[in-house]
């Protein structure tokens, strides 16, 4: 076949399962379809989408691109596959793959024997590919016609009088590393000294006047010897670059001086056994820290701050009730909303509350919790790690608020674990040699901000119980390729199993020998406090722990009922004393609002109130027997009251015992979040199949197009609208082809033609084209261009 002439002839010639691969590495290119390769070919030729896949690729992709860019110049010139394998100074076995690569993802088209960069992607590299300046008739096109002259005759050629074929002369001299080693035996070491500096870049340098004019004869420093002899060309009036010809030749005939295709090494730290045991426990820690926080926020909504986000102190509250620090915290609370179990309940007082979906959350088994939570951490783009860091205004930055995604923090993440994964079971790495193997992977796209990631990618999984003592554990390893419930399964087989039952002592305490079923779990939790957790956790039965659980409507009756199902011992004499005199203590007073007042049948107990000091800031009088009135509100009386040892209940308008829920606050249902990316999602097998026959179908009616033009049959064709930046790539495409093309121009009035240009030049935002059917020579705006298609 022959070679093609551009992109989309090269895309055009690709069979079906190639096209395929295409669109699923550059999701971009199939949202919105394409009509045709011709489309296909200027959206894939754009810079926002080449950079977007210029950003996926690893180190030695990266390289060799690199080195295909700068052999192939400004004016993408092909390269031979030879060639280019000589500039990567690595066998051709090491180098095709990368080749193809790029060919698969259109960042490079053409046959081996002309491979050329798309010239997005060389934008998107910047003017020093490779560490190389610019082309040596780039650096030295500034000069005028006498002083390329003088240049000529100084290297000793025979000028021609045309300057453009006197530098392709010199070009040709620098370029040649023999040539250059003769002319560079007389080179001053000082001369050499600094073109060494410069032939691996960056390859410019400050020189104050860099733009004189300096002959061979003049020359009086080692700086003004390569500037006379073409060594080095002024960069603008106080800088200097190193030609790329030079450099290349200065580097022995290559672009790299090595191709990196082997990942760092991961140093192995330390070995350990216990790895899988202690991340199982800490994944059950991070399921009833979760589970706490959703309790507290049920009860007590913290409140969305004005700018969005959760205030310091709510922080704070909620570090103390988990008993962890700010960092965790945090933590804790944007992994909850990223498993979609928190959101802003929207409204007019916004507070973080737990959704609905919490709910059908705390009825999953633990492994099956953990399993959609520790999903949620290997997706989500938030990152809070930068809570509390000052943003670009100044400000600190709030969980939950709105400023912590990141689009590198859900690939780094994937990335550590799975570096992590490639060692034995049990082996660890250190954090230096994680960092290297993410920037190997992904240089690019990973950022500043790398190394700051990878270490709370490390804290973070530690946390949550996918890595333990520095090591990914056997659960963490399925979160990387396997279904949730796959991942539950592991962790089911590392966990205890749950009990339904504790062992009540005499000394007021309760052991659970395991971890609690959710039920039992939660009313042991509101009938008394945490004494110690471990391998056993201890509970303790405190007269307020007690009084906490009949302020829920329980009665004596119904807590002893509960416990003796709860335990597999007899409930000792001491706990029923206990729970028996709270319940007889509890309600005789009652606390209501009026300011507020204190109610009770017992005479004798109200006067110990009036009669007892602590009470003093209340300023209670007596306006009845059994009525007193306070100064105070009535959550001030109550906390008075308690701290007293008594145990007051709040009373209603109707005078009833006011019973509250143990779950207050549910937000309307909500989505969970989605990550922030950068990118459209990945297109579905089904999808791809679908946009690779639309594409086909697009050529062929192309083809009957251009036969009916031909025949002298042919209409305009409907153009389908075409944003600027692929009207511009397929402008630029058709005038470095020569090529035809139908565009659509809408005019003042807002009318659209659609008439058939050959373009000649696009400059910025203006096209100059041969109108086919006037003869005429037009200049066109872009942006009054409707849409682009090849004629």
């Amino acid at each position: 076949m022959p070679a093609p002439r551009s992109l989309a002839d090269d895309l055009r010639s690709r069979d079906d399962a190639t096209l395929a691969e295409l669109l699923a590495g550059r999701p971009d290119l199939a949202a919105p379809v394409p009509g045709d390769t011709a489309s296909l070919a200027a959206r894939a030729s754009t810079r926002v989408s080449a950079q977007r896949a210029v950003d996926r690729l690893s180190t030695p992709q990266l390289q060799v691109l690199e080195a295909l860019v700068a052999l192939s110049g400004s004016t993408a010139d092909p390269v031979a596959l030879p060639a280019l394998v000589r500039a990567c100074s690595a066998p051709r076995a090491r180098v095709l793959p990368h080749v193809r690569h790029l060919h698969t993802l259109a960042l490079a088209w053409g046959p081996d024997a002309a491979l050329r960069p798309v010239r997005a992607a060389a934008d998107v590299l910047g003017p020093t590919p490779a560490g190389l300046g610019a082309t040596l008739r780039e650096a030295h096109g500034t000069r005028s016609p006498a002083r390329i002259r003088d240049l000529v005759e100084d290297l000793g050629l025979a000028g021609t009088g045309d300057p453009v074929g006197d530098l392709d002369a010199v070009a040709a001299l620098l370029a040649d590393p023999a040539r250059l080693a003769e002319l560079l035996a007389d080179a001053p070491p000082a001369s050499r000294e600094l073109l060494d500096r410069l032939t691996w870049g960056p390859p410019t340098g400050a020189v104050p006047g860099a733009d004189r004019a300096i002959r061979t004869a003049e020359a009086g420093s080692p700086l003004e010897w390569l500037l006379a002899r073409g060594l080095l060309a002024a960069a603008g009036p106080g800088h200097v670059v190193l030609p790329r010809e030079v450099a290349v030749a200065l580097r022995g005939g290559a672009v790299l001086a090595r191709l990196d295709d082997e990942p760092p090494a991961l140093a192995r730290t330390r070995h350990s056994p216990h790895v899988d045991g202690a991340a199982a426990g800490q994944a059950a820690e991070a399921v009833r820290l979760v589970e706490a926080l959703l309790t507290a926020w049920s009860a007590a909504p913290p409140p969305v701050l004005r700018a969005g986000g959760l205030g310091v102190r709510e922080l704070k509250r909620l570090g103390d009730r988990l008993e962890v620090d700010a960092d965790q915290a945090a933590f804790w609370a944007e992994l909850a909303r990223a498993a979609g179990l928190v959101a802003d309940d929207g409204e007019a007082d916004a507070a973080w509350a737990p959704t609905p979906a919490s709910d059908d959350w705390l009825d999953l088994p633990v492994p099956q919790r953990w399993a959609e939570l520790a999903g949620a951490w290997l997706r989500t783009s938030r990152v809070p790690g930068l809570v509390g860091e000052k943003d670009a205004r100044g400000s600190a930055r709030t969980a939950l608020s709105d400023d912590l995604d990141r689009t590198a923090a859900a690939p780094v993440r994937r990335m550590v674990l799975e570096a992590l994964a490639s060692l034995d079971p049990g082996e660890a790495t250190s954090e230096t040699a994680l960092l290297d193997r993410v920037r190997w992977q992904a240089p690019r796209r990973v950022g500043a901000l790398a190394p700051r990631l990878v270490a709370w990618t490390l804290r973070e999984g530690a946390w949550l119980g996918a890595l333990g003592l520095g090591a990914v554990a056997e659960h963490g390893r399925a979160l990387l390729d396997q279904p949730p419930a796959d991942v539950a399964e592991v962790l089911r087989r590392l966990l205890p199993e749950p009990v339904e039952q504790v062992l009540l002592q005499a000394d007021l305490t309760a052991i659970a020998p395991g971890p609690l079923v959710h039920p039992v779990a939660a009313e042991l939790a509101l009938a008394a406090d945490v004494d110690s957790r471990g391998g056993a956790t201890v509970y303790r039965f405190t007269p307020s722990s007690v009084r906490r659980v009949m302020d829920l409507g329980r009665s004596a009756d119904d807590v002893l009922a509960f416990l003796r199902g709860a335990s597999a011992t007899p409930v000792p004499q001491a706990l029923e004393v206990l729970v028996r005199d709270v319940a007889r203590r509890h309600g005789r007073l009652r606390v209501g609002t009026a300011s507020s007042y204190l109610r009770s049948d017992d005479e004798a107990a109200l006067a110990e109130v009036l009669a007892a000091r602590a009470a003093a800031p209340l300023r209670l009088r007596r306006l009845a027997p059994t009525v007193a009135a306070a100064q105070a509100d009535p959550a001030t009386v109550l906390d008075v009251l308690r701290s007293m040892g008594m145990a007051p209940a709040v009373e209603g308008d109707d005078g009833d015992v006011v019973v509250r829920s143990p779950t207050a606050r549910r937000t309307p249902p909500r989505q969970v979040p989605r990550p922030v990316t950068g990118e459209p999602p990945t297109p579905s097998a089904e999808t791809v199949t679908a946009v690779v026959a639309g594409l086909r179908s697009g050529d062929s009616e192309a083809v009957r197009r251009a036969q009916a033009e031909a025949d002298g049959t042919g209409e305009p064709p409907q153009l389908t609208a075409t944003d600027p930046a692929s009207a511009l790539a397929a402008l630029r495409d058709a005038a470095a082809q020569g090529r035809a093309v139908w565009v659509g121009m809408s005019d003042a009035a807002g009318r659209l033609t659609v008439r058939q240009y050959s373009p000649v030049a696009v400059d910025g935002g203006l096209v100059t084209a041969l109108d086919a059917t006037s003869g005429q020579v037009r200049t066109m705006s872009v942006h009054r261009i409707s849409g682009v298609a090849p004629a």
